[in-house]
């Protein structure tokens, strides 16, 4: 059964109960911890490097890591968020509030819903190799999703010593069309380190998440960006007690260069949430100078006569796979809006 949608007013009225909660919950945690606290009650501003399930270790503004949990009630912090927290203990605390997101990556969960799994990054890392085969189809619903972010995307080829170089002019080939609508590439192999350098500017400065198919070499990449992976894993182990559970959950870790990378096994596999036909047109940056030109206003770019993108696509404008892509998720839109 569709649910059903709520009215404006419907929207507003919930949104004045949850935060008239919200204040009355605080309060009422505010004189627990007062109460029961070894230290002062005080709250600050902190950095959540690490999220599992309800556990949550989040880092001061020196750079000190508390294991947290988190209100009710407060929404679901997840790794990059910038939160208020307040301690209870000796390196223990609770997060009371999530500050404003400059960015979130989500997608839908098995019911449908919006599961986030990324906040304030600033760059989408789009991790391919030569094998497993790569899905152009995955690569392009990352894309969209970082233009509708608004953050930079980059695509990242490993493994490319597996080829030789009649095979390898072949594979840049098939990707030179993503170079020629203007996202960044970088071509890498963990067997020499210098192949690395590239990629490494590209991430300094940058809150970055890395994302792929399984078996592209994500984790062995992270290890080679990050001499002192081990090092920070057991810090962080150390902190929040959470153990092995560390590097199986969403971590945002320090790089060496001052940037920041978001590794998080969960987006190994993607799916774009309920987004409308315009915004998936400008998920597709190169179909930007043909929309508003086709004879019909409510052109679907699929065939139609005097279609501007068709046009476009027949003279070499618009690559044909990123076309047939676009095609097949914008059948998956029916009624304005659907989930993708």
């Amino acid at each position: 059964m569709p649910r059903r949608r709520l009215s404006e007013r419907q929207i507003k009225r919930i949104r004045k109960i949850q935060d008239r909660r919200r204040q009355r919950l605080d309060e009422r945690a505010r004189l627990v911890v007062s109460e029961y606290s070894e230290e002062p009650a005080r709250e600050g501003e902190g950095l959540v490097v690490v999220r599992h399930g309800a556990n949550l270790a989040v880092e001061d503004v020196d750079h000190r890591v508390h294991h947290c949990l988190a209100r009710q009630h407060i929404g679901h912090p997840v790794c990059g968020d910038r939160v208020v927290w307040q301690p209870t203990g000796s390196n223990q605390g609770v997060v009371t509030a999530i500050m404003d997101r400059r960015t979130l990556l989500s997608r839908p969960d098995y019911s449908g819903r919006e599961k986030p799994l990324a906040a304030n990054i600033t760059q989408v890392i789009v991790l391919l190799a030569p094998s497993p085969d790569p899905s152009k189809y995955l690569l392009d619903q990352y894309l969209v999703a970082a233009e509708l972010m608004g953050v930079a995307a980059m695509i990242a080829f490993n493994k490319v010593d597996l080829l030789d170089a009649e095979r390898l002019a072949k594979f840049r080939a098939g990707f030179r069309h993503y170079e020629d609508i203007g996202y960044a590439c970088v071509w890498i192999s963990l067997e020499h380190g210098r192949d690395l350098e590239p990629l490494a500017r590209k991430l300094a400065g940058e809150t970055s998440i890395l994302v792929g198919q399984s078996g592209v070499g994500k984790s062995s990449l992270v290890k080679s960006l990050l001499p002192n992976q081990e090092v920070q894993i057991g810090r962080l182990s150390k902190a929040t007690g959470l153990g092995r559970h560390t590097t199986s959950a969403a971590t945002c870790f320090r790089l060496p260069n001052g940037g920041r990378l978001i590794d998080s096994p969960g987006v190994r596999s993607f799916r774009l949430g309920a987004i409308e036909s315009s915004e998936l047109q400008r998920g597709f940056r190169e179909l930007a100078p043909f929309l508003g030109q086709c004879r019909f206003g409510n052109c679907r770019h699929n065939g139609e006569p005097g279609c501007a993108v068709t046009q476009a696509q027949m003279e070499g404008r618009v690559h044909p796979e990123r076309l047939t892509n676009f095609r097949h998720l914008a059948a998956k839109i029916t009624n304005g809006a659907t989930r993708l």
